[in-house]
């Protein structure tokens, strides 16, 4: 019941940001994994903003191209492995409760108005468990997209990349234990 709590309140707090949007329908993807360590464990690589590469597969590079890590206002460019860069702002940062949000500023999926949240939580068996949670569009405003641009290939994409991220930071965080 506490996991339906957190995934409602992180909900809630990405459909403020979409208020006013335009009208085609925000899409959202929620991904949670519960790991074998403690919160702060996890935190120490999750809420690096420049630290993405260190534990996601998808990615060789994540620099901070303006600002600073750790302060909202910085801007990453990540870089997929094999692949093309886009830029990314820390948007809100909750150290206490171990939260960030971020936006994407550029990229070249085929997507917009990307507002995401990640952050970790104490669970029930003594470890923890992350939330990834993400809101955007399909740039795409045709009825009919092409296959690979329709709502479900947008929440297929995102979702396969935040599960790939959360299950690989999760064999990191418990063999370092």
């Amino acid at each position: 019941m506490k996991k339906l709590s957190v995934i409602a309140l992180a909900w809630m707090a990405l459909l403020a940001f979409g208020a006013g949007a335009a009208e085609r329908p925000m899409l959202v993807v929620i991904e949670m994994i519960d790991i074998n360590a403690k919160p702060d464990q996890v935190w120490r690589l999750l809420g690096r903003f420049d630290g993405l590469k260190d534990w996601h597969p998808l990615f060789s590079g994540s620099d901070i191209i303006s600002g600073r890590d750790g302060k909202v206002g910085a801007v990453r460019k990540l870089t997929i492995k094999d692949g093309p860069s886009f830029t990314e702002e820390l948007v809100a940062l909750d150290v206490a409760n171990r939260s960030l949000t971020y936006d994407i500023i550029e990229s070249p999926l085929p997507l917009t108005d990307y507002l995401s949240s990640v952050g970790v939580k104490a669970n029930a068996n003594g470890g923890s468990t992350v939330i990834w949670v993400g809101q955007f569009r399909r740039k795409n405003g045709l009825d009919n997209p092409p296959e690979g641009e329709t709502d479900a290939a947008m929440v297929g994409l995102i979702s396969g990349a935040y599960r790939g991220g959360l299950v690989n930071l999760k064999q990191i965080v418990e063999a370092g234990k």
